[in-house]
């Protein structure tokens, strides 16, 4: 039993780690989804696949590009002990 596992899960994982990624296309037969309730347009394929700014943000932050002195934290405490 314990040889039969040792041979089965390396294959396992082997044939799960050989995937392929490729962009994703819709079915030439299938029809597209409905459009979302309440709206009147319907989606494309490409509309469909872009993510939304909740899926993927834009960096919101600056970078420094020079040394500042740091502002005090009032909520920086030393732990109590």
């Amino acid at each position: 039993m314990n040889r039969r596992l040792l041979i089965v899960v390396p294959l396992v994982l082997l044939a799960a780690a050989c995937a392929q990624k490729k962009d994703l296309k819709p079915v030439a037969s299938a029809p597209l989804p409905p459009a979302p309730y309440g709206s009147d347009h319907r989606p494309s394929a490409a509309e469909l696949l872009r993510p939304d700014p909740q899926a993927a943000p834009q960096r919101s932050v600056e970078l420094r590009t020079r040394s500042e002195e740091r502002q005090d934290d009032p909520f920086d405490l030393p732990p109590e002990g």
